[in-house]
């Protein structure tokens, strides 16, 4: 990769590629592919991966906006996982407490407490973090 970095050679490669914020699912495939083409570039040079940089940001941007993460809490993890694992509040009593408090866990009317967190996590082999 060269050390150097030619602002008219960088400017020719704006002017081919012509990037621009992404809009559409069609134009972030066609950016993905740019990059991508970059990216496995031998010998890239600073103008090709400062392009690079650049179609990355763009693509991320586009990609947070159009699919964003939904975070979930700590109750909709835990019901998630109790459907996925096919087990029953009953399955919890022990593993979070006795059957009163894991009915109130399960329906929303007591938080899960730290030390809780932890045996769920070991009970369905996750992270603790899930249920924080």
């Amino acid at each position: 990769m060269s050390l150097t970095f030619n602002v008219d050679i960088y400017s020719q490669l704006l002017a081919e590629y012509r990037p621009k914020v992404i809009a559409s699912e069609r134009e972030n495939e066609a950016a993905i592919a740019l990059a991508q083409k970059l990216e496995h570039l031998p010998n890239q040079t600073s103008e090709q991966e400062a392009l690079l940089d650049l179609l990355v940001m763009l693509i991320e941007k586009y990609e947070d906006s159009a699919y964003p993460i939904l975070v979930s809490s700590p109750r909709e993890v835990l019901l998630h996982l109790m459907e996925a694992k096919g087990c029953i509040q009953e399955d919890l009593v022990g593993v979070i407490g006795s059957r009163g408090v894991v009915s109130e866990v399960v329906n929303g009317k007591r938080g899960i407490s730290i030390a809780q967190a932890k045996s769920l996590a070991d009970y369905f082999g996750v992270d603790a973090g899930l249920f924080i």
